[in-house]
Protein backbone atom coordinates (compact mmCIF):
# COMPACT_ATOMS: atom_id res chain seq x y z
CA UNK A 1 0.00 0.00 0.00
CA UNK A 2 1.25 3.28 -1.13
CA UNK A 3 1.78 5.57 2.06
CA UNK A 4 3.67 9.23 2.37
CA UNK A 5 4.88 10.46 5.71
CA UNK A 6 5.73 13.91 6.17
CA UNK A 7 8.19 14.93 9.11
CA UNK A 8 9.81 17.94 10.37
CA UNK A 9 13.60 17.32 9.23
CA UNK A 10 14.54 17.77 12.97
CA UNK A 11 12.38 14.91 13.86
CA UNK A 12 12.56 11.53 12.24
CA UNK A 13 10.79 10.06 15.20
CA UNK A 14 7.30 11.20 14.82
CA UNK A 15 5.37 12.25 11.65
CA UNK A 16 3.51 15.07 11.49
CA UNK A 17 1.06 14.38 8.76
CA UNK A 18 0.38 10.67 7.72
CA UNK A 19 -1.82 9.91 3.90
CA UNK A 20 -2.52 6.59 2.59
CA UNK A 21 -4.88 7.39 -0.28
CA UNK A 22 -2.96 8.02 -3.43
CA UNK A 23 -5.52 11.30 -4.85
CA UNK A 24 -4.40 12.92 -1.09
CA UNK A 25 -0.75 11.75 -1.48
CA UNK A 26 -0.56 13.40 -5.39
CA UNK A 27 -2.39 16.49 -3.86
CA UNK A 28 0.66 16.47 -1.09
CA UNK A 29 3.58 16.26 -2.93
CA UNK A 30 2.40 18.27 -5.75
CA UNK A 31 1.87 20.87 -4.08
CA UNK A 32 5.79 20.50 -3.15
CA UNK A 33 6.87 19.97 -6.95
CA UNK A 34 6.97 16.29 -6.72
CA UNK A 35 4.97 14.23 -9.16
CA UNK A 36 3.23 11.43 -8.24
CA UNK A 37 1.00 8.99 -10.81
CA UNK A 38 -0.24 5.64 -10.77
CA UNK A 39 -0.31 3.47 -13.91
CA UNK A 40 -1.66 0.18 -15.03
CA UNK A 41 0.10 -2.09 -17.56
CA UNK A 42 -1.56 -2.21 -21.03
CA UNK A 43 -0.82 -5.86 -20.81
CA UNK A 44 0.33 -8.56 -18.30
CA UNK A 45 3.77 -8.68 -17.21
CA UNK A 46 5.07 -12.14 -16.51
CA UNK A 47 6.96 -12.81 -13.12
CA UNK A 48 10.23 -13.21 -15.45
CA UNK A 49 9.47 -10.14 -17.88
CA UNK A 50 12.83 -9.22 -19.00
CA UNK A 51 14.14 -5.01 -19.18
CA UNK A 52 12.13 -5.26 -23.24
CA UNK A 53 8.97 -7.21 -22.28
CA UNK A 54 8.77 -4.46 -19.27
CA UNK A 55 9.29 -1.32 -20.93
CA UNK A 56 6.86 -2.61 -24.24
CA UNK A 57 4.50 -2.65 -21.36
CA UNK A 58 4.34 0.91 -20.16
CA UNK A 59 5.35 2.37 -24.07
CA UNK A 60 2.85 5.02 -24.30
CA UNK A 61 3.13 6.50 -20.88
CA UNK A 62 6.63 6.37 -21.33
CA UNK A 63 6.63 8.03 -24.32
CA UNK A 64 3.99 10.30 -22.98
CA UNK A 65 6.62 10.97 -20.64
CA UNK A 66 9.50 11.52 -22.70
CA UNK A 67 7.66 14.25 -24.63
CA UNK A 68 6.95 15.63 -20.94
CA UNK A 69 10.31 16.04 -19.32
CA UNK A 70 12.38 15.36 -22.34
CA UNK A 71 13.82 11.95 -20.91
CA UNK A 72 16.32 10.17 -23.32
CA UNK A 73 17.16 7.20 -21.63
CA UNK A 74 14.73 4.25 -20.09
CA UNK A 75 15.67 1.57 -18.40
CA UNK A 76 14.42 -1.33 -15.55
CA UNK A 77 16.36 -1.69 -12.05
CA UNK A 78 15.23 -5.06 -11.01
CA UNK A 79 16.66 -5.93 -7.08
CA UNK A 80 15.82 -9.16 -5.48
CA UNK A 81 16.99 -10.84 -2.33
CA UNK A 82 19.58 -12.68 -3.99
CA UNK A 83 21.03 -10.09 -6.23
CA UNK A 84 24.82 -9.82 -5.45
CA UNK A 85 25.32 -6.07 -5.14
CA UNK A 86 22.00 -5.38 -2.54
CA UNK A 87 24.23 -4.14 -0.02
CA UNK A 88 26.50 -2.22 -1.91
CA UNK A 89 23.84 -0.50 -3.97
CA UNK A 90 21.44 0.09 -1.03
CA UNK A 91 24.43 1.69 0.82
CA UNK A 92 25.28 3.95 -2.10
CA UNK A 93 21.14 5.39 -2.64
CA UNK A 94 20.98 5.83 1.34
CA UNK A 95 22.86 8.54 1.60
CA UNK A 96 21.09 11.89 1.23
CA UNK A 97 22.04 13.24 -2.58
CA UNK A 98 20.88 15.55 -5.43
CA UNK A 99 20.33 14.75 -9.02
CA UNK A 100 21.50 17.70 -11.91
CA UNK A 101 18.02 16.30 -13.76
CA UNK A 102 14.78 15.09 -12.53
CA UNK A 103 14.97 11.46 -10.87
CA UNK A 104 11.50 9.52 -12.31
CA UNK A 105 10.67 6.61 -11.26
CA UNK A 106 7.56 4.06 -12.00
CA UNK A 107 7.91 0.85 -9.97
CA UNK A 108 6.86 -2.48 -11.95
CA UNK A 109 6.74 -4.77 -8.67
CA UNK A 110 7.24 -4.68 -5.41
CA UNK A 111 8.48 -1.37 -2.81
CA UNK A 112 10.81 0.47 -1.71
CA UNK A 113 10.89 4.27 0.30
CA UNK A 114 11.81 7.86 -1.33
CA UNK A 115 12.69 9.93 1.39
CA UNK A 116 12.63 14.18 -0.14
CA UNK A 117 14.55 16.88 1.76
CA UNK A 118 11.83 19.61 1.15
CA UNK A 119 12.82 23.16 3.12
CA UNK A 120 12.02 21.80 6.72
CA UNK A 121 10.14 18.78 6.60
CA UNK A 122 10.82 15.28 4.75
CA UNK A 123 8.54 13.81 2.97
CA UNK A 124 9.04 9.80 3.06
CA UNK A 125 6.81 8.67 0.27
CA UNK A 126 6.66 4.44 0.36
CA UNK A 127 6.03 3.48 -3.80
CA UNK A 128 4.50 0.44 -4.65
CA UNK A 129 3.54 -1.48 -7.53
CA UNK A 130 1.83 1.05 -9.85
CA UNK A 131 3.29 4.40 -8.85
CA UNK A 132 5.40 6.80 -10.34
CA UNK A 133 7.53 9.23 -8.77
CA UNK A 134 9.47 12.35 -10.53
CA UNK A 135 11.50 13.70 -8.08
CA UNK A 136 12.63 17.53 -9.25
CA UNK A 137 16.32 17.96 -10.12
CA UNK A 138 18.75 19.54 -7.21
CA UNK A 139 15.93 17.94 -4.18
CA UNK A 140 17.95 16.46 -2.00
CA UNK A 141 16.58 13.14 -1.13
CA UNK A 142 17.58 9.05 0.29
CA UNK A 143 15.99 6.13 -1.10
CA UNK A 144 15.70 2.66 0.90
CA UNK A 145 15.20 -0.64 -0.63
CA UNK A 146 15.77 -2.47 2.41
CA UNK A 147 18.42 -5.54 3.24
CA UNK A 148 15.75 -7.54 1.07
CA UNK A 149 14.77 -5.96 -1.97
CA UNK A 150 12.16 -6.59 -3.98
CA UNK A 151 10.89 -4.26 -6.96
CA UNK A 152 11.51 -3.84 -10.47
CA UNK A 153 11.06 0.02 -11.62
CA UNK A 154 11.03 1.97 -14.78
CA UNK A 155 13.78 4.43 -14.40
CA UNK A 156 13.84 7.76 -16.68
CA UNK A 157 16.89 10.31 -17.79
CA UNK A 158 17.62 13.09 -19.64
CA UNK A 159 21.23 12.39 -19.38
CA UNK A 160 22.73 9.76 -21.67
CA UNK A 161 24.70 8.42 -18.71
CA UNK A 162 22.05 7.42 -16.18
CA UNK A 163 22.02 7.23 -12.53
CA UNK A 164 24.66 10.50 -11.40
CA UNK A 165 24.18 11.45 -7.78
CA UNK A 166 25.85 14.79 -5.85
CA UNK A 167 26.22 13.37 -2.26
CA UNK A 168 25.22 16.31 0.19
CA UNK A 169 27.16 14.75 3.00
CA UNK A 170 24.39 15.89 5.07
CA UNK A 171 23.54 13.40 8.23
CA UNK A 172 20.03 13.47 7.72
CA UNK A 173 19.23 9.78 6.59
CA UNK A 174 20.81 8.44 9.35
CA UNK A 175 17.83 10.38 11.86
CA UNK A 176 14.85 8.95 9.76
CA UNK A 177 13.10 5.79 10.18
CA UNK A 178 14.80 2.98 7.77
CA UNK A 179 12.86 1.04 5.56
CA UNK A 180 11.93 -2.30 7.44
CA UNK A 181 11.13 0.03 10.36
CA UNK A 182 9.04 2.80 8.10
CA UNK A 183 7.30 -0.35 6.82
Amino acid sequence: MTLLRIYRDQDGTAPIEEFRDAEAIAAALNQVGVQFEQWQAQQPIAAEADQDAILAAYSKEIARLREEGGYVTADVIRMHPDHPQKAELRQKFLNEHIHKEDEVRFFVEGQAVFYLHLGDRVYATLCTAGDLIGVPANTPHWFDMGDQPQFAAIRLFCNPEGWVAHFTDSPIAKTFPEYHAFV
